[in-house]
């Protein structure tokens, strides 16, 4: 009898198997990394996205640490190199962190990069900040002007912070063992605010996002080491350091990679936060105060360097890739109901790989997400770029929203609204550690999925909402 219930479970798992053959194949993204033309070995940190050259594609950002830092385009199916002058490329400055906005309010996204040539402290070279004038890279902190305020401390990652809500964006930036800058135009000359913003705090700076977090403003979490988190609320364009009251403050813990996601699906943004040797935390506000839902295995210790929470697959539940150094990397899927579930890797493993950094983007302009990661630190490596196996019946939608200025609106909030979920995305203004994602909100669309509505929130607060009538597009939206 119990021989007979055997054969019958094996039979309905094989039924399984034949009815899903997709279950057959453990991996769930391929290798692309071919695609990425003069791919050598190197030390590389952080990795953005945004559009260099004014052509209305995206490109990846990639820092170099004693390399060149590399704006890698989408062309005839590979990723080439497009800048080679030396403001930007900079192989001596030893840059690390990256982040892109529009400071100037002219449309077009400058570079902030973070050089770091020294582990804390005062260091020998500034940041750089690139504009694009005339075909030409320049730096505008070389300009004399803008050279009372440089940045000469060890830092790590950078944020974009439109603090007021007018398109007129701050720069934060995570120093280490000195204190925290937040570079802005006033009068025409790039000034440091972080002293009358409250913002100028001296710690081991790791991380940094920003987003409508706890209020209808951009609001600033930053995960450090050796000390407490700051979780700044936006009070009328100054900060306040909320990270005791809201307990988010870790301060046993160091933290690493760190981004915003909806882990609810309930329409609003919580903080992933992985912690370097440590227990990550999935915080979820509860009545005003942020629980931590985390469990095994999602919250196991790693050597975590970046994550990213993302719609991979376009199945319509975002996933959670976990950038290691030095130890195989991980996947998981928030399924409903904050279930975290790990999903098996193969590809994209990398047991022996020192990822530095990661970034997505639909690179190609497809409709899938492309996963670049970068390595370095103690071993130099080349780049690896993943895409997703994707069912091709699968749909998408993406949101692209834009300030009155017609620049990315990052830190704004895009809800998409259906009879299945209402689903919270942030426009990345820098994602921690040393990141920034694509401007884009990209959803995958669920399985029996209608009504759809897409709401957002920008960085003043105000709202608007649109129905949306067809899939498999991008869908710009416009500040007025």
């Amino acid at each position: 009898m119990l021989w007979q219930k055997n054969m019958n479970l094996k039979k309905i798992i094989i039924l399984i198997f034949l009815l899903n053959p997709n279950s057959l194949n453990a991996d769930f993204f391929k290798d692309i990394t071919n695609q990425i033309i003069d791919n050598p070995k190197r030390l590389s940190y952080g990795v953005s996205v945004t559009d260099v050259n004014k052509d209305g594609n995206f490109d990846f950002i990639v820092t170099g640490f004693g390399y060149l830092n590399l704006a890698l385009s989408y062309d005839k199916g590979k990723l080439i190199n497009i800048v080679n002058q030396k403001k930007f490329s900079d192989e001596f400055r030893r840059t690390i962190g990256v982040a892109a906005c529009d400071i100037d309010k002219d449309g077009y996204e400058e570079i902030y990069f973070l050089n770091t040539d020294t582990y804390s402290g005062t260091k020998k070279y500034s940041d750089r900040l690139i504009d694009l004038e005339k075909d030409n890279y320049i730096d505008l902190f070389e300009i004399e002007k803008n050279q009372r305020d440089l940045n000469l401390t060890a830092g790590r990652s950078v944020v974009c912070v439109d603090r007021k809500g007018d398109g007129n964006y701050g720069i934060y930036v995570a120093n280490y063992g000195g204190p925290t800058r937040f570079y802005e135009y006033a009068n025409d000359i790039i000034v440091d605010k972080s002293v009358q913003l409250n913002l100028a705090k001296v710690t081991g700076g790791r991380a940094v996002v920003a987003g409508h977090i706890i209020s209808d403003k951009i609001d600033v979490f930053a995960a450090n080491e050796r000390g407490a988190n700051f979780l700044y609320k936006n009070n009328e364009g100054k900060f306040l350091d909320v990270a005791n009251k809201y307990r988010v403050e870790d301060i046993l813990q160091n933290g690493r990679g760190t981004t915003l996601s909806d882990i609810y699906y309930r329409g609003r943004l919580d903080i992933l936060n992985g912690n370097w040797g440590g227990f990550h935390r999935a915080y979820v506000l509860n009545d005003d105060i942020f629980e931590d839902i985390a469990k095994p295995p999602f919250d196991k210790p790693s050597r975590i360097r970046t994550v990213i929470s993302a719609d991979l697959d376009n199945d319509g539940y975002d996933e959670v890739f976990m950038n290691n150094i030095g130890e195989p990397n991980k996947l998981f899927k928030i399924l409903d109901d904050g279930l975290i579930e790990q999903l098996p890797l193969k590809t994209g493993l990398e047991p022996d790989g020192y990822g530095t950094g990661a970034a997505v983007a639909d690179i190609d302009n497809d409709g899938v997400l492309e996963l670049l990661v970068s390595h370095g630190e103690s071993r130099d490596q080349p780049l690896s770029l993943y895409k997703a196996i994707v069912n091709p019946k699968n749909k998408y939608l993406r949101i692209k929203p834009l300030n009155k200025y017609g620049a990315p609106a990052r830190g704004a909030t895009v809800t998409l609204i259906s009879n299945l979920r209402k689903h919270s995305k942030t426009i990345d203004s820098g994602s921690g550690y040393l990141c920034q994602m694509e401007p884009v909100a990209h959803y995958g669309i669920r399985k029996n999925e209608k009504n759809i509505k897409i709401q957002i929130k920008w960085t003043n607060g105000k709202t608007k909402m649109i129905s949306v009538k067809e899939l498999n597009k991008t869908i710009i939206l416009k500040q007025k």
